[in-house]
């Protein structure tokens, strides 16, 4: 019992880092908020109990530091509030009608795509971001709508209606079952494997992890090492990442010249891997702590 806790702790401290400051405004601090231990915090509740916009919103925290993710949640409220009433197709219309959101076709690989706040903002995003702000939109005026993440083209589908899709990149398109399928040979290609598990609904892990997939491989294509790096810590703190995906941390730490730091998070990895990981990642770490000689 004690080596487990012991192994909890070790973990946590390279997950997520040390014990986050009290949020700004608790007594006796003026401490501000943390925003990567905020969304560790978050994403570590039951799926159901993740909320997508806040997550989102905490993950554009990372590209503008300043950003004030209360008001831009009272930002959602107000697009939802200008909504003639509560059914779906007041909010596509408010949304995609009204306000003029659409796909970013001019620059699609912009990271801003992926940031909640400047699609808001700018009224252009990609799939996924969205999808997110439709949804968020969606449940403030009591419309449940269910992210659906269809390869290459991540979609909402009615909560009750298995049949009623919606494209948010494509200015708030309804299709049906088979509007979407065809939607996925028109990306992939008409000899594309299909099925029908694509148009699934996902959980709110689901999104954000692919959210951050995005990000990762735009840092990537864009060598921004830095940004990179926090993309890859906060999708290391969703529950269900991969030893692989958490131990390219520990690699992207490890490029930044940050060896000891890299050193430290293979060590907790080796805490919970097979034994024969284990062995690698206790190698790995050793080896880059030997470069601090």
């Amino acid at each position: 019992m004690v080596e487990e806790r012991a192994r909890r702790r070790a973990v946590h401290a390279v997950t997520v880092g040390p014990t986050p400051a009290p949020p700004l405004g608790a007594p006796g601090t003026l401490a501000p908020v943390d925003p990567t231990a905020a969304f560790a915090e978050l994403v570590a509740r039951p799926e159901a109990e993740v909320a997508l916009d806040r997550a989102a919103l905490l993950v554009a925290a990372h590209a503008r530091p300043d950003l004030d993710v209360e008001a831009e949640l009272r930002a959602l409220d107000r697009l939802a509030a200008g909504c003639d009433d509560d059914t779906l197709p007041a909010v596509l219309g408010q949304l995609f009608g009204r306000l003029g959101f659409r796909g970013n076709v001019d620059d699609y690989y912009d990271p801003a795509n992926s940031y909640l706040d400047r699609v808001v903002a700018t009224r252009r995003g990609i799939p996924i971001t969205l999808s997110v702000l439709t949804i968020a939109v969606a449940q403030r005026r009591g419309v449940e709508l269910v992210g659906v993440g269809m390869p290459g083209h991540f979609l909402v589908r009615d909560a009750h209606d298995e049949d009623l899709f919606v494209d948010p990149y494509a200015g708030g398109q309804v299709l049906d079952r088979a509007g979407a399928r065809a939607l996925f040979h028109a990306l992939h290609g008409a000899d594309a494997t299909f099925a029908p598990a694509m148009l699934s609904p996902v959980g709110a892990h689901t999104i954000v992890v692919r959210m951050l997939n995005n990000l990762v491989a735009v840092f990537g294509a864009r060598r921004d090492a830095r940004s990179r790096l926090w993309a890859l810590r906060l999708r290391a703190a969703v529950p269900g990442a991969s030893l692989e995906d958490r131990a390219e941390v520990a690699h992207a730490l490890a490029a930044a010249g940050e060896f000891a730091a890299a050193g430290r998070w293979l060590d907790g990895l080796a805490l919970e891997a097979p034994g024969p990981v284990a062995g690698s990642y206790r190698h790995a770490a050793d080896r880059l702590r030997s470069r601090l000689n």
